[in-house]
């Protein structure tokens, strides 16, 4: 870090989480790097976050799901004369229904949420290993901790990389760097724009706030709100026969 200040990676930044921890990273006087597909809407983020405070802002368009990770991230960190923190935040979720009826959707899907972004993890990974310090947070959803006939097909892809990021954490240990899967419930974002009106859905600000936090301490696995880990408990213990008769 510079003069106590994080040098920080940014995957997947016009999320509605990535943007809202984006800003306080700005707010604390970091360095950020941006890096996502949509140019006028990352460059717009940068300007907003250069007027918060940010020691640096700028953005690299590149899509993420098709990138070589092992040979991309090491330029990105480079731009920022070394990475700090790592945050991976792009993820999509198309309608349960028509992943099931065509599978190009459904392989979409897996390739970004999972198969890519596992990828990056493991990316940052080493790179954070081999310089010895720094933190790679990823998110996840409280979706992963159970298969439910709504969406268990994007449920599938969080749960497997809250497993490799668990991993990727207990393989740090005793090294320096640390490794943190943040599993947040339903969040008020683009991804859930059209929910009904009855579903509570949790500011971005404030899952935000965990996921900054989840960078400097905590255990590899962290809910947002912390409630749900009560929550999730008492679902998890749900025979199925019972569980299936819920509309959860």
């Amino acid at each position: 870090m510079a003069d106590g200040k994080p040098r920080v990676l940014i995957l997947g930044a016009n999320s509605g989480i990535a943007e809202a921890t984006a800003r306080l990273y700005a707010a604390e006087g970091a360095a950020l790097l941006l890096a996502g597909r949509n140019a006028g809407r990352l460059q717009s983020l940068a300007d907003e976050l250069s007027r918060l405070g940010a020691r640096s802002s700028e953005i690299a368009v590149l899509d993420l799901a098709g990138a070589d990770q092992a040979a991309t991230l090491p330029d990105l960190a480079a731009r920022l004369g070394g990475v700090d923190h790592i945050l991976i935040a792009f993820a999509i979720m198309p309608e349960q229904s028509l992943a099931a009826a065509d599978l190009h959707v459904a392989a979409e899907m897996m390739t970004t949420n999972y198969t890519s972004t596992a990828l990056w993890a493991l990316a940052a990974a080493n790179l954070l290993e081999a310089q010895g310090h720094g933190s790679l947070v990823v998110l996840g959803s409280v979706a992963g901790d159970r298969g439910r006939r709504r969406n268990f097909i994007y449920a599938s892809t969080k749960a497997g990389i809250e497993t490799l990021v668990e991993g990727i954490a207990h393989r740090f240990a005793g090294k320096g760097p640390r490794a943190v899967v943040v599993k947040p419930g339903p969040t008020a974002t683009a991804m859930t724009a059209g929910s009904p009106p009855e579903r509570r859905l949790v500011p971005a600000e404030t899952v935000a706030k965990i996921v900054r936090a989840a960078a400097d301490r905590g255990g590899p696995v962290q809910y947002a709100p912390r409630r749900w880990w009560l929550i999730m408990l008492v679902v998890r213990a749900l025979p199925w026969w019972l569980f299936r008769r819920t509309k959860f």
